[in-house]
């Protein structure tokens, strides 16, 4: 089975992410969350822009076992940038229905060799005509033979993307 490589994608959601970070006032809205999860941790990085109103949130998990704590703007969007410049990357389609068990918990559970990152990502930048959005998980990988790797061993290929752009109902590109 083929599957879709997404390292462009990314390369250029980092741009847009950096942009966002480090200059929010070139966007009229947007609606921001992002989950890093890597080697049993977590970081969250969560903003929102609505009426010219900002809330934002960032925080961690150093391990499954301990509680979130708040955490720096700028080490969340380090270790998140880190993720995203990865030079190859993977894409859950979202249809994880086939699998049941421990096969839904492993693919979900990508394991500590694999980082992943769910990407919920909506804005408009000022004198745009319309907004844009995108929700995807994505796994990161050293290279292509990584990612090789990862498609062998893991249950069920199916659950990743096999054709851009992805239009699912729970899980899509840019719209």
């Amino acid at each position: 089975m083929s599957v879709e490589f997404y390292a462009d994608y990314v390369r250029h959601l980092r741009t847009l992410f950096a942009e966002l970070d480090q200059h929010p006032e070139r966007f009229q809205t947007y609606d921001v969350h992002i989950e890093l999860a890597a080697t049993g941790k977590l970081i969250v990085y969560e903003t929102k822009r609505r009426q010219g109103q900002t809330d934002s949130l960032y925080y961690g998990r150093s391990g499954p076992g301990d509680s979130p704590r708040q955490i720096p703007q700028a080490t969340a969007f380090a270790a998140i940038d880190h993720f995203m410049a990865l030079n190859q990357f993977l894409a859950f389609n979202g249809n994880l229905n086939k699998l049941k068990g421990e096969e839904a918990a492993e693919a979900l559970t990508i394991g500590s060799q694999y980082p992943s990152c769910a990407v919920r990502f909506a804005y408009r930048k000022k004198g745009q005509p319309k907004a844009f959005s995108m929700f995807m998980i994505f796994v990161g990988f050293n290279d292509d033979q990584d990612a090789e790797q990862y498609i062998a061993k893991i249950a069920d290929p199916a659950i990743l993307v096999d054709s851009r752009p992805l239009r699912g109902d729970k899980v899509y590109e840019w719209r």
